[in-house]
């Protein structure tokens, strides 16, 4: 009897051994199922070789934009565009480092071009706030300024690039009252801020004080503290008014800013340059 029972348990158990091995996984891939179906969850990824998402620091991207702006001739001011021809200005180069237009238009990351003009009045207006520019400086309005989206691209490397908007006020409008008004500037595409800028106000050069101008400037901007820059050399500008400053850049590099003034327009600048 006692072997009787022992082979019906024997028989039972091996019975439920081959029911769970033919029935076992599919039912717990269900319960499994279950748990995951119609769930959303989020991971996190590395997007460091998507270009434009690429990070740079603020010294970086002054760097690659201010060796972009003198792979090109584009002019600061129309006093300067005016020995050029027009053909001569605007022109996608290659090389090392690239500044061409980006006809393709923003992304969805970037100031669009209907943006762009109320960006700039908010960049106007913290610069007044801070001292850099002039209180007096109007407002831009997108009937009286031509707004042109480009991109800054250090070629060997295309991630490292800087989308710039730069706005100039129209050519129609050359003939006009330029007083307090902003002539030519260079904005972030992506955080709005004002890299280079040309204004004409009713300051003169005794007024400005470069060093503090410098000071609030890099602030605004995010930048390491500038340094002197001590191989002036007075052939590199077109005025006596003028002073330069050196920021650090990648691998040791470095980018010139220079604060400077034409006397007769009244315009004063802010450019970088290598």
């Amino acid at each position: 009897m006692k072997q009787f029972i022992l082979n019906l348990a024997l028989l039972a158990l091996t019975a439920m051994v081959v029911f769970v091995s033919i029935w076992g996984p599919e039912t717990l891939a269900v319960y499994k199922d279950r748990a995951v179906l119609n769930q959303i969850r989020t991971r996190e990824e590395e997007t460091g070789g998507e270009g434009y998402r690429y990070r740079l620091s603020a010294n970086e991207k002054l760097y690659i934009l201010s060796q972009c702006l003198n792979s090109q001739s584009v002019p600061g001011t129309e006093q300067i565009s005016q020995t050029r021809e027009e053909q001569d200005l605007y022109q996608e180069l290659t090389g090392t480092y690239a500044f061409v237009v980006n006809h393709n238009g923003p992304s969805g990351q970037e100031i669009t071009d209907e943006e762009i003009y109320g960006t700039a009045n908010d960049g106007i207006a913290i610069l007044k706030e801070q001292g850099i520019l002039p209180d007096t400086i109007k407002e831009v309005q997108s009937n009286s300024y031509e707004a042109t989206l480009y991109s800054a691209i250090d070629v060997p490397e295309p991630r490292n690039n800087v989308a710039v908007w730069k706005l100039s006020l129209l050519g129609s409008l050359q003939n006009a009252n330029k007083e307090n008004r902003l002539i030519d500037a260079y904005i972030d595409a992506d955080d709005g801020k004002i890299y280079e800028f040309y204004v004409r106000s009713q300051l003169k050069w005794e007024d400005i004080d470069p060093d503090a101008l410098i000071e609030r400037w890099s602030t605004y901007m995010g930048l390491t503290a500038p340094e002197a820059y001590e191989n002036d050399n007075p052939l590199l500008e077109t005025t006596p008014y003028y002073k330069k400053y050196v920021f650090s850049g990648p691998g040791g590099d470095r980018t010139v800013v220079t604060i400077g003034f034409y006397d007769g327009i009244n315009e004063l600048f802010l450019k970088i340059s290598k």
